[in-house]
C-alpha cells in the first residue's frame, strides 16, 4: 500500500476538528475540491471511511476517530520538529564546525571563546585545528580560517584579523659562525628550515620593503610542518627559521634568538574566514561572524603598522554581511 502524505493526514486532521470542509479549506489556503481529492485519496489506501459527510453535516466516523486520536501528538511533534530547525535560522543554537590552523586558533578564536559561548549557550562550537586547505562543503563544516592567498576564489571571505606576523631568526652562535645575511638573496647561501603545509605545499618566503616585494627560493637540512621544530633547529645553532613573531618572542628577550633582515619584512597577509554561500546561513555562524569582524576592526583602530593586501580576488569577495 502506498503511504499517505503528510499533508493528506494533515487535511484530515483540520476536516475532522473544524467539521466542515469550507472551513478546513480556507484555514489550509487550498480549495475545497482539492482537500475533497486529499481526504478521498486517504481513505482509499486506508480502505476504510474517516469521514461521513451529507450537504449538510461532517462527522467523523469510528475508524476516523481512531485514527485522529493517533495522529493529533504525532503532527505535534512534527510541527516541533520543524519549528526546531527554525531555531538554527532565527537564533543562534546547535553545533557549529569550522577549521583553523594553529596560528588562528590563538590569535583569532582565543580572544573570542569565553564571550561568544556565554554570549550564545546554545551553540555547541567545534573547532579542528588543521593547516591543509580543507574542503570544508566535502568534510561537512560550517566554514574555515586560512590566510588569503590560500581561500578560494568560489568562496565568500571574510576579513577577521592579521596573520601573525612572521619574522627571520637565528642563533647568535649560528650567525658568528655563518655570517648575518643583508639581503634576502643573501639567504640562498644560509641553511634554513623550510615548512610544508598539510597539503604538501611549500611555505614561500616572500620580503616586502618600501612597497618592493622579493622572493627567495631557500634550502636547508629540515623541512617540518609546524613551527616548534623550526624554532628548535634555530635555537639549536643549525639553521635560519621564519616563524610567527609571537613564537619566539621569548627567546628575542633572552637573546638565545636574533632577529635578521629587520629592514626586510616577510610578508603577512590577513586572516579571512571563509563559506560556500550566504544562502540559508546558521545564525550561529552570522553571530561568530559578527564577533570576529568587531575584535579585527577593534585591532585595527589600535595599529599602527600597514598590511599588507592579499590578492584582490579575495579582497574583492571579502565585503561585510549584509
Amino acid at each position: 500500500m502506498k503511504k499517505a502524505s503528510i499533508a493528506e493526514m494533515s487535511a484530515f486532521v483540520v476536516i475532522a476538528e473544524r467539521a466542515s470542509f469550507a472551513k478546513a479549506a480556507k484555514q489550509l489556503g487550498v480549495s475545497r475540491s482539492s482537500l475533497s481529492e486529499s481526504l478521498r485519496s486517504l481513505e482509499e489506501r486506508l480502505g476504510v471511511r474517516l469521514i461521513n459527510r451529507t450537504t449538510r453535516s461532517v462527522a467523523v466516523s469510528e475508524a476516523g476517530e481512531r485514527l485522529l486520536v493517533q495522529l493529533r501528538p504525532l503532527l505535534d511533534n512534527f510541527d516541533a520538529v520543524l519549528e526546531s530547525v527554525n531555531a538554527f535560522r532565527d537564533s543562534p543554537a546547535g553545533q557549529l564546525r569550522i577549521t583553523v590552523p594553529r596560528p588562528a586558533a590563538r590569535t583569532i578564536i582565543e580572544p573570542v571563546l569565553s564571550r561568544f559561548l556565554q554570549a550564545y549557550p546554545a551553540v555547541t562550537l567545534e573547532v579542528t585545528i588543521d593547516s591543509a586547505l580543507t574542503d570544508i562543503v566535502r568534510d561537512r563544516f560550517d566554514a574555515g580560517i586560512r590566510p588569503g592567498h590560500r581561500v578560494e576564489q568560489d568562496m565568500i571571505a571574510v576579513r577577521v584579523g592579521e596573520d601573525a606576523r612572521p619574522t627571520v631568526v637565528a642563533s647568535p652562535d649560528y650567525l658568528r659562525r655563518h655570517g648575518t645575511p643583508e639581503q634576502p638573496s643573501d639567504l640562498r647561501a644560509h641553511n634554513c628550515t623550510r615548512m610544508r603545509f598539510a597539503n604538501n605545499a611549500p611555505h614561500r618566503w616572500i620580503f616586502e620593503k618600501r612597497g618592493k616585494s622579493v622572493e627567495v627560493d631557500v634550502t636547508g637540512s629540515l623541512i617540518a610542518g609546524e613551527s616548534d621544530l623550526a624554532i628548535r633547529a634555530a635555537l639549536d645553532g643549525l639553521a635560519l627559521a621564519r616563524v610567527p613573531l609571537h613564537t619566539v618572542q621569548a627567546h628575542l628577550a633572552a637573546k638565545t634568538l636574533v632577529e635578521v633582515l629587520e629592514d626586510w619584512k616577510p610578508r603577512s597577509v590577513g586572516f579571512y574566514l571563509y563559506y560556500p554561500s550566504r544562502r540559508r546561513m546558521p545564525a550561529a555562524l552570522q553571530a561568530l561572524i559578527a564577533m570576529l569582524k568587531a575584535q579585527a576592526s577593534a585591532r585595527t583602530d589600535d595599529a599602527s603598522e600597514p598590511r599588507a593586501v592579499p590578492r584582490s580576488a579575495v579582497a574583492t569577495r571579502a565585503s561585510s554581511i549584509k
